[in-house]
C-alpha cells in the first residue's frame, strides 16, 4: 500500500489551532490532577495501542509499517465466537483455521499478523470477543440463562472458546490475553465460575491477563480483579455536553473520571489499561462515545462530521490520561489495514462520501495520535 504522507493545507491549521489551544490550556490549568497511587508506571512503557480490525485480505509489512511510524507499541486483535440469543447457551463459529470467516480473524491471520508486528516491536492482546446476534436487541452484556444446565452448557462452550485462543497465544508469543469482553452479567451472577475459569486459562497460557470491562456500571462489579494483571476498561466515558468543547473542560473532565479510576485501582492494586477507547469525528462524539455512527445519508453525515472535534477529544485523552500513573496505555478503537482502498471502494458507491466512523485514519486525529505516542516513546 502506498501511504500519502503530505497532509491538506486545512489539516496543517486544525492541527496548529489545536497546538496553540492545548498549550495555552496546559500552561494556564490552576493545578493539574494529583494522584496518590499504588501504580506509577513510566510514560515509555504504557500501552500505545490500536484496536487492529481483522479484515478480508491478508496483510503485510508495509500495513504494519504505518502505525509503527506513529509509535503505536501495542495491537489489540479480535477473533469471533457467534451467539443467537441472549439466553441461548450455545456459542458457534468457533476455531477458524480453514476458509471460513475472514483472514484477519482465522487462526492463520492472528499468527501472521502477530508476526509481522513483532518484526517491528509491537506487541498484541489476543481479545476474543462474543459477537451476540438477539432479536430483542439485548446485547452482550445482559447474556444470562434461565437455567442452571443452560448456565453449564454456555461456561462449557466460552471454555473451549477462550481456551482455544489461550493455546493460539501461549504458541504465537502473544503477550497478554484479554479473557473475556463486556460479559457483564455471567460476571455478576457467575463469579466462581469465571475464577475457575482462569486457572484453567492461567494453566495453558503463560502471558499478562486481564478482562475488559464497559466503562458503564460493570468494571465496578466484576470482583475477580485480583486473579488478573490489569483491571480492562472499555473506556467510552461520556466528557462533554457540547459540540464544540474546549481543552480546559475535557481535560477538567477527565479528572474526574481518573479520580474514580484511581481508587478503583488502588482498592485492588492493579493498573487499569483502556482495552478501548476513541470517539467518532462527529459533533456529538464526546458526548455519547459509545454509539456507533448510524445509517445516515451523505447530506446527514455532512452535517454530523467534524474532524476538529474527534481531534481535540484526541488531544486531551493523551494530555491527561497517558499521564496518569495508573493507566496502563489505551487502545484506540479503531484501526483498518487496507484503509485507504476500503475508502476508495466506497467514494466508488458515492463520490461525496465521508467517514464519520471511529477510526482516526487519515484524519486530523491521526495526526494528534502520532505526536503524542511518538513523543512517549
Amino acid at each position: 500500500m502506498k501511504w500519502n504522507l503530505q497532509m491538506p493545507k486545512r489539516s496543517l491549521l486544525i492541527i496548529s489551532a489545536l497546538a496553540i489551544v492545548a498549550i495555552g490550556a496546559y500552561l494556564s490549568s490552576s493545578k493539574p490532577a494529583e494522584f496518590t497511587s499504588y501504580i506509577n508506571i513510566p510514560i515509555a512503557e504504557k500501552h500505545r495501542g490500536v484496536c487492529w480490525v481483522g479484515g478480508s485480505q491478508q496483510i503485510d509489512s508495509i500495513d504494519i509499517n504505518r502505525v509503527a511510524s506513529l509509535g503505536v507499541n501495542w495491537i489489540s486483535q479480535t477473533p469471533f465466537g457467534w451467539q443467537s440469543g441472549h439466553d441461548n447457551p450455545s456459542i458457534s463459529g468457533m476455531h477458524q483455521t480453514g476458509e471460513r470467516g475472514w483472514w484477519g480473524e482465522r487462526d492463520e491471520g492472528l499468527i501472521t499478523t502477530t508476526e509481522l508486528a513483532r518484526a517491528k516491536g509491537i506487541k498484541t492482546i489476543l481479545k476474543p470477543h462474543i459477537w451476540l446476534r438477539d432479536e430483542g436487541g439485548k446485547w452482550r452484556g445482559e447474556i444470562a440463562m434461565k437455567t442452571e444446565e443452560d448456565w453449564q452448557k454456555w461456561f462449557s462452550d466460552y471454555e473451549q472458546f477462550i481456551l482455544h485462543y489461550a493455546k493460539l497465544a501461549e504458541a504465537a508469543k502473544m503477550e497478554m490475553l484479554c479473557i473475556g469482553t463486556e460479559l457483564h452479567q455471567t460476571c455478576v451472577q457467575r463469579e466462581a465460575d469465571w475464577r475457575a475459569l482462569i486457572k484453567k486459562i492461567r494453566a495453558v497460557y503463560s502471558g499478562q491477563l486481564t478482562y475488559a470491562a464497559n466503562f458503564a456500571d460493570e468494571y465496578e462489579e466484576v470482583s475477580f480483579w485480583d486473579e488478573l494483571d490489569f483491571i480492562g476498561i472499555q473506556a467510552y466515558f461520556p466528557i462533554t455536553d457540547s459540540h464544540e468543547p474546549k481543552i480546559e473542560d475535557l481535560n477538567k473532565s477527565w479528572d474526574n473520571h481518573l479520580s474514580t479510576l484511581e481508587k478503583f485501582s488502588n482498592k485492588y492494586k492493579k493498573p487499569v489499561l483502556f482495552t478501548e477507547i476513541g470517539y467518532k469525528s462527529t459533533k456529538n462524539a464526546g458526548i455519547t462515545p459509545w454509539e456507533w455512527p448510524q445509517h445516515v445519508n451523505m447530506q446527514e453525515r455532512k452535517a454530523l462530521y467534524s474532524e476538529e472535534n474527534q481531534a481535540v477529544l484526541y488531544e486531551s485523552m493523551m494530555q491527561k490520561v497517558m499521564t496518569a500513573p495508573f493507566i496502563a496505555g489505551i487502545h484506540i478503537w479503531k484501526w483498518f489495514p487496507k484503509y485507504e482502498a476500503r475508502q476508495a471502494r466506497a467514494r466508488q458507491r458515492n463520490e461525496n462520501y465521508i467517514d464519520i466512523d471511529f477510526t482516526p485514519q487519515g484524519k486530523t486525529a491521526e495526526e494528534v495520535m502520532g505526536k503524542w505516542f511518538r513523543k512517549f516513546q
